[in-house]
C-alpha cells in the first residue's frame, strides 16, 4: 500500500496573492511617499492627513479598477479561447481527439497510449481536457477579476495605514523620518511574507521590496524640498 504524501501546493494562491502583494506594497510606498514629500515641502499636520487620506481613497479605487480591467481582459481572452475550442469539438471531434493525443505524445507517451488517454479524457470532459492541456487554462489559475480587485484595493488600504498612523500620532517634524523607517520595515515584512507564501527565500523578497521602497521615499523627499510651501509646518 502506497503512503499518502501530503503536499501543500501554492499555485491556487497566485491570483489573489499577486493582487494583494501589489496592493499592499503600492499602498505603503505611494502613501508614505506622498506623506514624506508633502512633509518635506513644509505642510501642516492637517494638510498631511488630508493628503494621505485622499491618496488612500484614490489609490485604493485606482488599484481596484486597474486590477479588475486587467484581469477581466484575461478572463475575456480565456472565455473566447474556450468558446473557440467548444465549437471545434462540436465540428471536428476526431481532429480534436488526434490533436489531444498529439499533445500527450509530445510529452512522452507512446502513440497508442496517448490515443487511449486522449479518448478516456475526452469521454470524461472533452472541453476541460483541451482547456488544461492545449490552452493551459486550469481552474486554480483561472482569471477572477472581482477577487483580484477586492484583494488589491483592500491590501492598498491596509498598507496605507502605516504612514497614516505616523501622521496622526506624531508631531509634524517627526513624520518624515519615522514614516520612512516604519515604511521600510513594513515593506520588508510584506516582501518577506509574500516570498514565504510563494515558497521563495524570505530574505530575498524582503530585500528587493525594501530597496525600491527606499528609492521611492528618497525621490519623494527630494521633490518636496524642491517646492517648499510658503507658511507651511506647525
Amino acid at each position: 500500500m502506497l503512503d499518502h504524501i501530503d503536499e501543500h501546493h501554492r499555485s491556487h494562491r497566485a491570483g489573489w496573492l499577486r493582487a494583494a502583494v501589489l496592493g499592499a506594497n503600492d499602498g505603503i510606498v505611494s502613501i508614505a511617499g506622498l506623506v514624506v514629500g508633502v512633509a518635506a515641502a513644509g505642510a501642516s499636520s492637517s494638510a498631511l492627513l488630508a493628503s494621505g487620506l485622499a491618496g488612500t481613497v484614490a489609490g485604493a479605487m485606482s488599484m481596484a479598477a486597474g486590477e479588475y480591467v486587467s484581469v477581466q481582459s484575461q478572463a475575456d481572452t480565456e472565455q473566447a479561447d474556450l468558446a473557440m475550442e467548444r465549437r471545434a469539438l462540436e465540428r471536428s471531434p476526431e481532429a480534436e481527439l488526434r490533436e489531444l493525443a498529439g499533445i500527450y505524445q509530445q510529452r512522452g507517451l507512446e502513440p497508442a497510449l496517448a490515443m487511449q488517454v486522449a479518448r478516456q479524457l475526452t469521454a470524461h470532459d472533452a472541453l476541460g481536457s483541451h482547456a488544461r492541456d492545449e490552452l493551459g487554462i486550469t481552474e486554480s489559475l483561472r482569471a477572477r477579476p472581482l477577487q483580484a480587485a477586492l484583494a488589491s484595493a483592500g491590501a492598498f488600504a491596509v498598507g496605507a495605514v502605516i504612514p497614516l498612523l505616523a501622521v496622526v500620532l506624531l508631531p509634524v517634524h517627526q513624520v518624515s523620518s519615522v514614516t520612512s523607517a516604519v515604511t521600510i520595515a513594513g515593506l520588508a515584512l510584506t516582501g518577506g511574507w509574500a516570498a514565504h507564501m510563494g515558497g521563495a527565500p524570505v530574505w530575498r523578497g524582503a530585500l528587493r521590496v525594501s530597496f525600491w521602497g527606499a528609492l521611492a521615499l528618497v525621490a519623494s523627499s527630494a521633490i518636496g524640498r524642491l517646492f517648499p510651501l510658503a507658511g507651511g509646518g506647525g
